[in-house]
């Protein structure tokens, strides 16, 4: 995305993002990690999370490789990627299902495929019904199940695909 100024589909402004954009990506990332992770991880997996300060870490150190989707210029939502894989998709509470999480895949999709990678890989949980119907929805198969080993938690992976 050459573009620095963002292109817009709707409402939704989608750039990569800028030190600015910080405070917003570690909330979104923060309400995220609240409302989906917490609920099914164990008390030792959050507390590890929390105090390794994961997810600012994770925005300080890559948030000028995401994008990102603003709405009324505040943070919406944000997109990473390395090679052909999504390794985050997340979208604040406010801002979902009004079409953000669609519009930043659609864009990564764009660059992964311009980078001359055949197609996209994802992993989600099993628990998490509402991604697996989005990415479903969005074109992608399942193709495997296995451990989660990132939480600790006993939790299921699911891989997903989408071919060009």
């Amino acid at each position: 995305m050459s573009d620095s100024a963002g292109i817009k589909r709707g409402g939704i402004t989608i750039r990569r993002g800028i030190e600015a954009d910080f405070p917003g990506l570690k909330r979104v990332l923060q309400e995220t990690f609240e409302s989906t992770w917490l609920p099914e991880i164990t008390p030792a997996a959050a507390r590890n999370y929390v105090e390794g300060n994961v997810g600012h870490r994770f925005v300080d150190e890559q948030g000028r490789n995401f994008l990102v989707a603003l709405v009324g210029g505040e943070v919406a939502g944000l997109v990473n990627w390395r090679d052909d894989f999504i390794d985050a998709l997340h979208v604040g509470s406010r801002h979902q299902r009004l079409g953000v999480g669609r519009a930043l895949m659609v864009e990564a999709e764009k660059a992964i495929e311009a980078s001359g990678y055949i197609q996209v890989r994802l992993e989600t949980d099993s628990f998490n019904q509402q991604s697996q119907a989005f990415y479903k929805a969005l074109g992608y198969e399942e193709k495997d199940r296995y451990p989660d080993l990132e939480w600790e938690s006993g939790l299921t992976t699911v891989l997903f695909e989408k071919k060009f």
